[in-house]
């Protein structure tokens, strides 16, 4: 499939506006051996946009490979949404997934110790939907406030430009609710080295409503059919300098030799009746929501299998943004989703620019149809001169669409800055401990320690508080690999 511009192709150069080009190789000159001029307008429009070529590196998830592919339900979900695009089991919706790692720039390994990211947009008859999540189904914190000081904290620090991981601990020392993303960041989950063998999850928590406004809280999950696969930090090290791009080259090669990876969409439900009787908020992405009370539905099955045609294009100008819904689907109040909702629309504006929708790759298969006008890089337009709303020189259109709607919800309370009421920090990082084999625990204490012991006493003593509260053996066992680590200086 050609997804370049529809225009006819000339078989000799032209410059960006398309005038015919006779000497691509020297420079206008006064003489063989003067100086160049300025009215050398090809010279100035080829190195012009030579000098733009790159647009700002994303501040998180810089590093990253596409695929495009499609996505089919296995049931009718009315009982649960009236999203289109499930309803008919004999209905592929065209995707586009985007796995990335999260802290390292473009030029980072991918085997590194990082969260994944695990971005799908569907192209629905209804507009774009984005499931914008992770390979590990929890996050570090549970306000987006917080969102810039751990990235800040994860990232190179500001005056040497260098990763200092006691910079981290530092936030984690002083974070309680981050004790439960570290039982899974550093278990051999946080190292891999092909994104074909990883899950993916929303983390957010969203919401799904009927044609009867009937409302349910859902959290996607992503359950590759390929397994499960992990790496040590040994063989992750190793891999960061002989291969830095295996997951990247991975993915391409085996969806360019015909073998396309699949990942089947599960969804946890819940009613929000329940949610009184729980032990955790289920709106605190510091949470999973235990498979036993919450088990998984089976939605529909995705296979990738076509690859970009333009890198740049397709992969590094994709954007994504929680915030991309279609009916049926709607934000709930978890905080995290609704700093994200506003930051990601924020960072595509900054990256490319107010029109980024209209670029292919981000554009919906639907008609758009507005009263937005202009801006930077404006190439798809409405010609109708009539731009507001109401109006009666244009009939009153483009009028309003009808959709599936829910009764409105009703809140009320203090307008503060307040913690939730449930934090429960340590709870789940105990269980998900005591989940694993010996072999895993020892990596996970393993992984914790080589890190921590480098770092300020008072620091260690308050992740070491932490660890205590979750589970005793986890805390003592962390504290001897550091005294370990510590004698072997």
């Amino acid at each position: 499939m050609d997804r370049r511009n529809d225009k006819k192709c000339c078989n000799y150069l032209t410059d960006s506006l398309g005038r015919p080009i006779p000497n691509d190789t020297n420079s206008l000159t006064i003489g063989p051996d003067g100086p160049v001029l300025l009215e050398d307008l090809h010279f100035i429009d080829k190195i012009s946009h030579f000098d733009r070529e790159r647009i700002p590196e994303r501040v998180v998830h810089a590093k990253g490979v596409g695929a495009f592919g499609y996505f089919q339900p296995y049931q009718c979900m009315a009982d649960y949404t009236c999203a289109e695009f499930l309803q008919n089991p004999n209905c592929k919706t065209k995707v586009f997934v985007r796995f990335s790692t999260v802290i390292g720039s473009k030029g980072s390994a991918d085997t590194v110790r990082d969260p994944r990211g695990f971005a799908v947009k569907f192209y629905t008859t209804q507009g774009i939907l984005d499931i914008v999540g992770n390979d590990l189904p929890i996050f570090f914190i549970r306000d987006g406030i917080k969102f810039p000081d751990v990235i800040h904290s994860l990232k190179p620090s500001p005056d040497s430009n260098l990763r200092d991981p006691q910079r981290f601990w530092d936030f984690v020392s002083l974070s309680p609710e981050a004790t439960h993303m570290i039982t899974w960041l550093y278990s051999d989950r946080g190292t891999i080295k092909d994104y074909r063998h990883v899950d993916g999850f929303g983390v957010n928590t969203f919401i799904w409503v009927n044609a009867c406004g009937k409302r349910v809280y859902i959290k996607y999950h992503w359950k590759t059919q390929q397994g499960l696969q992990t790496i040590d930090r040994f063989e992750a090290e190793q891999l960061s300098g002989t291969d830095p791009d295996i997951a990247v080259r991975t993915l391409h090669e085996s969806i360019a030799n015909g073998c396309y990876p699949s990942w089947e969409l599960c969804v946890q439900i819940m009613d929000p009746e329940v949610v009184e009787c729980l032990d955790f908020d289920p709106l605190d992405d510091t949470k999973i929501w235990p498979e036993d009370c919450f088990p998984l539905m089976p939605v529909g099955l995705m296979t990738l299998n076509c690859n970009p045609e333009n890198f740049f294009a397709e992969v590094e100008q994709a954007a994504f943004c929680p915030g991309n819904i279609v009916p049926g689907i709607e934000l709930s109040a978890d905080k995290m989703l609704q700093g994200r909702s506003f930051s990601y629309f924020d960072t595509q504006r900054h990256r490319l620019g107010p029109n980024f929708t209209q670029l292919p790759i981000n554009s919906p298969i639907s008609c758009i149809n507005n009263n937005q006008r202009d801006g930077a890089s404006t190439f798809i337009f409405n010609p109708n001169p009539i731009n507001y709303s109401p109006n009666s020189l244009n009939c009153g259109f483009p009028k309003v669409a009808e959709v599936c709607q829910s009764e409105p919800e009703c809140v009320s309370g203090y307008i503060a800055r307040i913690p939730i009421k449930n934090p429960c920090d340590f709870k789940q990082a105990g269980e998900r401990y005591e989940s694993l084999t010996c072999e895993e625990r020892c990596h996970l204490i393993d992984n914790i320690a080589v890190e921590l012991y480098k770092c300020n006493q008072d620091i260690v003593d308050r992740v070491l508080c932490y660890f205590h509260k979750a589970n005793e053996e986890f805390a003592e066992q962390v504290e001897c690999a550091i005294s370990y680590y510590r004698q072997m200086c």
